[in-house]
């Protein structure tokens, strides 16, 4: 299980910023900040799907670079099995499986060799790293390129490979930050397998996505983010009666117009 309560960041506003300001202002924007997040709280348990929800902009990413250790929150919590791994960053990397836009591979590195270097960074033996390997490599129908070099791979067997090496170390938590964005459809399809499969060994998950349709078929809870604040979290059944509407756009629609009138 995975809990966040009430997230907080901010970053300092750079002179040129302050300098181009217009009449536009944002208001998470202050003399000196930009207060990215507000407050954000959600949770996740074993076996579950959260879909993180929220305009561009809203603080999603900044939020799950908090969660990955990557940003250290200036308030609240996020506890991973009961331990709060802002106190405790490193037991935090252990736990979680973290995917980003900005993840990267290392491209004169075969597939093959970036998921084994990350795995044995993790710890791992040589023997679980081989059976771990070719376990995902078939869960992601990936034999076919793991000798080629990273620099030579689509942009779909970049994001396999991705994929593999956030979870090669066995993760309590796995994160995907838009995992399946400019992919195409057979390379989705598998990316919304691989995370079915995560949902049924008990492992949480939790990706952010504008695809409302991933939503429908993945996610047993949904958190929503608008501005730096939360402003929805709780079931898929509790989104739509909350949204008053059992199509997804629209009741994500209605929560963020519901918000801006609060």
């Amino acid at each position: 299980m995975i809990e966040v309560a009430g997230l907080k960041k901010k970053f300092k506003l750079t002179k040129d910023h302050k300098k181009n300001k217009t009449d536009n202002i944002d208001p998470r924007e202050d003399k000196e900040f930009f207060h990215s997040v507000r407050d954000v709280s959600f949770q996740c348990n074993k076996g579950e799907v959260l879909g993180l929800l929220g305009p561009n902009g809203a603080g999603k990413t900044t939020t799950l670079r908090m969660i990955s250790t990557a940003l250290k929150p200036d308030e609240g919590s996020i506890t991973i099995s009961g331990h709060d791994i802002v106190k405790k960053p490193l037991v935090g990397r252990k736990s979680i499986g973290f995917l980003s836009g900005s993840t990267g591979l290392y491209g004169r590195l075969t597939v093959k060799e970036n998921v084994e270097y990350f795995a044995r960074l993790h710890g791992m033996s040589k023997k679980a790293v081989a059976a771990r390997c070719d376990e995902l490599f078939t869960l992601l129908d990936m034999h076919n390129f793991i000798d080629k070099r990273a620099e030579n791979l689509s942009t779909g067997m970049k994001q396999k490979a991705n994929i593999a090496r956030a979870v090669v170390h066995h993760p309590d938590v796995v994160i995907l930050d838009e995992p399946t964005t400019g992919l195409d459809i057979m390379t989705t399809q598998t990316v919304i397998n691989f995370i079915r499969g995560l949902k049924e060994q008990g492992t949480p998950v939790i990706f952010s996505t504008h695809h409302l349709d991933e939503v429908a078929l993945l996610c047993d809870r949904v958190a929503v983010i608008n501005q730096g604040i939360s402003c929805f979290d709780g079931t898929l059944d509790e989104f739509k009666q909350t949204g008053q509407s059992d199509e997804l756009n629209q009741a994500f629609m209605n929560i963020l117009t519901e918000s801006r009138n609060v």
